[in-house]
């Protein structure tokens, strides 16, 4: 018997501000799996009818601890496969490009080890995974034209 996969879809961001002309960018280290990547989380598991723009917002409050605002509507998409307790999994990730606005780092939620941003050259050394570091070239490269 075949075991039924599991499809997922998820919005986050990639948030940008700048530290004295220096563009720094937000990420995050989960408590569990102690990875560096953005912020991101399931759509509509707290809300009914979430749109990708609200859940990715809500995200970045809750595990980033701060206030952003989109500035490209267009998402950058990220699909991946992986297993979670013996089922396969198929992941679908909406990153939006936004700028922060307000807010602290440290009010993160309890998912989060830690929050901070992290001045763009030294941005990619930090990130855990290739896919978020492709990504973030293609984000770069949109804030370029």
């Amino acid at each position: 018997m075949q075991k039924k996969s599991v499809i997922e879809t998820s919005a986050g961001g990639v948030v940008f501000k700048f530290v004295e002309d220096v563009r720094h960018w937000l990420v995050i280290q989960h408590n569990k799996a102690k990875h560096w990547g953005f912020p991101k989380g399931h759509v509509g598991d707290k809300v009914d009818n979430e749109s990708l723009e609200d859940a990715a917002l809500r995200e970045v409050k809750e595990e980033g601890g701060i206030t952003a605002k989109i500035i490209d509507h267009k998402p950058f998409r990220n699909t991946y496969f992986y297993t979670l307790n013996g089922f396969p999994r198929k992941k679908t990730v909406y990153y939006f490009l936004m700028e922060y606005v307000s807010g602290d780092t440290k009010d993160h939620d309890w998912e989060v080890q830690e929050a901070k941003f992290v001045p763009e050259d030294d941005i990619f050394d930090v990130l855990t995974y290739k896919n978020d570091k492709k990504i973030l070239e293609k984000v770069i490269e949109k804030l370029k034209k």
